[in-house]
């Protein structure tokens, strides 16, 4: 079920609702509970029953070795539980890939037939082997069934996340305050709801429209030609960050309509000024869950390697080249593999990675490298912030060219066509080159929706920075005013029209 759907819209969230604020309404919060975790099993499995068993007995499982680890801290246990789960997540992802890369290496006919792979299983796993990872080490504050499965399956952030961790959420099951019905949260809710389905419904699917066809003759093995390589590239580029956007902020606002907040999952990454920054802004759950379990248990122990071979702790901005590959570019570039792995199986996933994993080592290099020359790492100087940005962005384009492309050799094709080897015949109007430059000046001058209503709850504990905007002209902030009312309701009038009027389209990161 789709969020940008008839049937959700006009059927499942009315009715939801209304069982959720009938429940509240008695003070029957455990009833709640119930029925939003009833409820959320129902979305998932309205794409296919087949795989409810699936999502079910993963949570079982997972609170059975939890409540275990609790008890007995077990490394063992603990390597079980989370190897059980990337079993599973690898034979739905990976398996059709590896036996088919294997084919291709050894000439062998190994037919596997094909896997569907289920719906949300890279999200609802990272959530649970966070759980147990935590469980193991003591900083589990809570195990009861009913919030736990409502924590794994709230409809919200269940399909693309985002990635929640149990600290954030299982605390707000058990506040009455979550519980209560309460009209401001309600309508910040609807307004943040209808501005993520304008994103997708308005913006999005139009830019896919333009991408897909060049892509298409790029897999067949044409270079396009200059322009339409940009078109693709820039429109595929523009594309994902507003259907990321959109979707977030639909889950951020579905939340609040039953009083939960989820955690901010992007804040405007197109504005920052480096890969590490953009990191912090782009699927930002996703960047803490492999920052947290991944990328600092490795530093971690190649530190420990070093104490014991009696290597000394390296001092800031006083690395060693052996030092920098060992405690930095070594964990950045693992990470970043895990990451492309993570996003799909095939190699043009690992090749974004492994792109990203490249990108951060530089940037990492070049701040050490100021730091040991005394200089600051960052500039007030406006040109220099303006290529910096810029050039992270065109870095940004480059890798979501392999994101998009169905092969290496169809990304290597666009990027062929980007460089000019494809020639300059082209159908880049000018209307698309506006197109593009109207949708850049949103992206990099405009505040987004979170800092737009920065004075009202919206994302769990995120404080957005304040734009330029919001400082120059206060008055264009949010508030519950009739102007405000009006304008998203205007928008949201075009947005309902367009979901009702056409066949829905999925969210781009429902494929991961």
């Amino acid at each position: 079920m789709l969020f940008n759907s008839p049937v959700f819209i006009a059927g499942f969230l009315p009715l939801v609702l209304f069982g959720f604020f009938a429940l509240t309404r008695c003070g029957l919060q455990r009833l709640a509970v119930i029925w939003l975790t009833m409820a959320s099993l129902v979305f998932y499995s309205w794409w296919n029953p087949s795989y409810l068993p699936l999502l079910a007995g993963s949570m079982v499982f997972n609170y059975l070795v939890g409540g275990f680890l609790l008890r007995n801290p077990s490394r063992v246990a603990l390597a079980l539980g989370v190897g059980a789960n990337v079993l599973l997540l690898g034979y739905y992802k990976y398996t059709g890939f590896l036996f088919g890369t294997l084919e291709g290496v050894v000439g062998a006919d190994w037919s596997i037939g094909h896997i569907i792979l289920p719906l949300a299983i890279s999200f609802f796993t990272f959530q649970q082997i966070a759980y147990l990872v935590d469980a193991r080490d003591g900083e589990v504050q809570e195990h009861d069934f009913l919030n736990y499965c409502l924590f794994i399956s709230f409809f919200p952030q269940l399909i693309a996340g985002p990635i929640t961790h149990h600290g954030e959420m299982l605390s707000q099951f058990n506040q009455r305050e979550t519980f209560s019905i309460k009209i401001d949260t309600f309508s910040i809710g609807i307004t943040i709801f209808l501005l993520g389905l304008f994103k997708k419904v308005i913006i999005a699917d139009p830019l896919g429209q333009m991408a897909t066809p060049i892509f298409a003759t790029a897999a067949d093995g044409t270079i396009p030609s200059l322009f339409d390589a940009w078109t693709a590239a820039l429109t595929y580029t523009l594309q994902m960050y507003f259907d990321f956007s959109g979707y977030s902020d639909m889950a951020i606002g579905l939340g609040l309509l039953f009083g939960v907040s989820l955690p901010a999952n992007f804040n405007s990454p197109f504005k920052a000024h480096n890969v590490i920054e953009y990191w912090s802004r782009w699927h930002m759950t996703l960047t803490r869950f492999l920052t947290a379990y991944i990328y600092n248990p490795i530093v971690m122990r190649m530190t420990r390697a070093r104490m014991a071979a009696g290597k000394p702790q390296p001092r800031r901005g006083k690395m060693t080249a052996g030092t920098f590959a060992a405690l930095v570019a070594y964990p950045t570039i693992l990470t970043m593999f895990i990451s492309g792995v993570w996003h799909g199986a095939g190699l043009q996933f690992i090749v974004f990675g492994l792109l990203h994993g490249f990108y951060l080592v530089v940037v990492h290099g070049w701040r050490a490298y100021k730091v040991r020359r005394g200089w600051s790492l960052d500039s007030d100087n406006v040109l220099y912030r303006v290529m910096a940005v810029l050039t992270t962005f065109g870095c940004v384009v480059v890798a979501l060219v392999f994101f998009r492309a169905e092969s290496v050799p169809a990304a290597m094709a666009i990027l062929y066509g980007m460089v000019g080897l494809g020639g300059w015949d082209s159908t880049f109007y000018r209307d698309v080159m506006l197109l593009v430059a109207g949708l850049l000046f949103i992206v990099w001058a405009l505040p987004n929706v979170e800092q737009w209503m920065s004075h009202f709850r919206t994302a769990l504990n995120f404080h957005p920075q304040q734009g330029w905007l919001e400082r120059w002209f206060p008055f264009v902030s949010w508030r519950p005013t009739p102007v405000m009312g009006v304008g998203v309701g205007v928008a949201g009038f075009f947005a309902l029209a367009m979901a009702f009027s056409a066949a829905p389209t999925e969210f781009l990161y429902f494929q991961f």
